[in-house]
């Protein structure tokens, strides 16, 4: 018989005790080589990634610090804001830069989105009386409607640098087209001076206050640069800004500040992210989800593979048997013998193969070729799956001498 029966826990037979055994686990050497481009591209990456970020930090150190001479350092501006008879002075707290401000000085913040809510608070609360100028560089909507209550930034940066006054501004008037592309801002204060709009709205802003000082709101910090101070009327525009009052004071925002490591609000990390990493974040994300539909995705039906060995029936079958004997699937082996059975006997009995499966149609057959009792037939057929493993080897040898049965002419 070729049914498919769970074989007594015997030895091995001696043809398969000599096969060499064949295993399916891969290998080192095959996971490596199906891994080996993946490792190179994360390697590779991150090779690029120290490379750029080495690079980056040698080009933009001490950016925006009047004491750098770096591309991206300030001091070119200060040299020259010396030469008018401008003092420059650095201060890296905010307890100094408030002490500083007064009627005959330039407050510069370099970076306000740097502060915390309460540092934006008090620093306006020290600046908005003081009757001297306070320029904010490129502040986002972190700080700005807090430093400059009125003004709110546009979420949409400008679509160029290079930008015209269109406004009646005179420092801007004077120096003509100027690098202030950056951050866009709109304003609710109608004697506001809005000046080098893109789309619009306004990348540099003058908010005259009653004290007689003022506020002026740069979307971009590219006419403080070192490295762009000689194009455009860069220069012109950032000593016009910066000299207007006798003293200059520089605030470089740090990690040092004792009033940023206070009890007060704190940012959080999402906070002092770049906002092109969040968004460069958010695409790997759509990527890998799109990569894990696209290598999840089924390739079409299975095809056949001619085997380079012919295996034997019998070793197939016992090797599904051991299978199923080590996961103890009675239930499993149970049905696959008795769907095979009903398989082939009904034929035998004149029912379609289609309704072999289904009782009414098969036992009624089978009772009237074997003149037998068909609940016996139901529940050898169609019973419930075996408890053990003797009572598995019985219902396999049932199943063998119903069929015999039935064949025998």
């Amino acid at each position: 018989m070729t049914t498919e029966v769970t074989p007594p826990a015997t030895d091995t037979p001696p043809a398969a005790a000599t096969a060499t055994p064949t295993s399916t686990a891969p290998s080192a050497r095959g996971l490596w080589t199906r891994t080996r481009g993946i490792v190179l591209a994360v390697v590779l990456i991150l090779v690029a990634a120290v490379a750029m970020a080495a690079v980056r930090s040698q080009t933009r150190h001490g950016a925006l610090d009047p004491r750098s001479a770096d591309p991206y350092g300030s001091r070119a501006v200060a040299a020259l804001l010396a030469d008018r008879g401008v003092s420059t002075r650095v201060v890296t707290s905010l307890g100094a830069a408030r002490a500083a401000v007064g009627p005959d000085t330039t407050l510069l913040v370099a970076v306000p989105d740097l502060l915390t809510h309460r540092q934006q608070t008090r620093l306006h609360a020290a600046t908005a009386h003081s009757g001297g100028r306070t320029v904010l560089v490129a502040a986002g909507s972190w700080s700005v409607e807090r430093l400059a209550p009125g003004v709110t930034a546009d979420p949409a940066t400008s679509s160029g640098t290079t930008l015209e006054p269109s406004c009646a501004l005179p420092e801007a008037r004077r120096a003509g087209s100027a690098d202030t592309g950056g951050i866009r801002y709109t304003t609710t204060h109608v004697d506001a001076d809005s000046c080098y709009p893109s789309r619009r709205l306004a990348t540099l802003l003058r908010i005259p206050a009653a004290s007689g000082g003022d506020t002026v709101v740069l979307g971009a910090p590219d006419i403080l640069y070192n490295k762009r101070l000689d194009q455009q009327g860069n220069a012109s525009l950032a000593l016009q800004l910066l000299g207007s009052r006798h003293h200059l004071v520089w605030y470089l925002p740090s990690l040092s500040d004792t009033v940023a490591t206070d009890n007060g609000e704190q940012k959080s990390f999402l906070d002092l992210l770049p906002s092109g990493w969040l968004w460069a974040t958010l695409q790997l994300f759509v990527a890998a989800v799109l990569a894990a539909f696209w290598r999840a995705r089924r390739f079409g039906p299975l095809v056949p593979e001619r085997l380079p060995v012919a295996i034997r029936a019998s070793e197939t079958v016992e090797g599904r048997a051991r299978l199923y004997r080590k996961a103890n699937a009675r239930d499993r082996a149970a049905t696959a013998l008795r769907s095979t059975t009903r398989t082939r006997l009904a034929p035998l009995v004149g029912v379609p193969v289609a309704q072999a499966h289904a009782p009414e149609a098969l036992l009624p057959a089978l009772s009237a070729h074997l003149h037998g009792d068909g609940q016996a037939l139901h529940s050898l057929l169609f019973g419930p799956p075996p408890g053990d493993d003797a009572a598995l080897i019985a219902l396999t040898d049932q199943l063998d001498a119903l069929e015999r049965e039935v064949r025998r002419p």
